[in-house]
């Protein structure tokens, strides 16, 4: 078993990125992510501000597609997009610097 600092020199913590919940946040809230990338996601759920609101803006896209009757809130979407394509882009950012 690896230890705390083993695993973070290795890139891997108890906790998910922003960028890996960008990622897999479809595939997650579907339930097919399982195991301890699962773990990984739900911890930074837990903490993230940022990636929290933009599951539950997720959970409600998918409530109200679910609906059929009910349009798709187009300004969630909008910022659904925008949010995902900034984690995207902060990936590639030098660690710390942030927007």
């Amino acid at each position: 078993m690896f230890t705390k600092l083993a695993m973070a020199l290795m890139g891997r913590t108890d906790e998910a990125s922003c960028a890996e919940v960008a990622r897999d946040l479809q595939a997650y809230l579907d339930g097919h992510v399982r195991g301890d990338h699962a773990h990984r996601i739900e911890k930074h759920l837990e903490r993230c501000r940022r990636c929290g609101l933009e599951t539950r803006t997720y959970q409600e896209i998918k409530s109200a597609l679910s609906r059929h009757d009910e349009p798709v809130d187009l300004a969630a979407l909008a910022r659904l997009t925008a949010f995902g394509q900034s984690l995207l882009d902060d990936e590639d950012r030098p660690q710390g610097i942030h927007r």
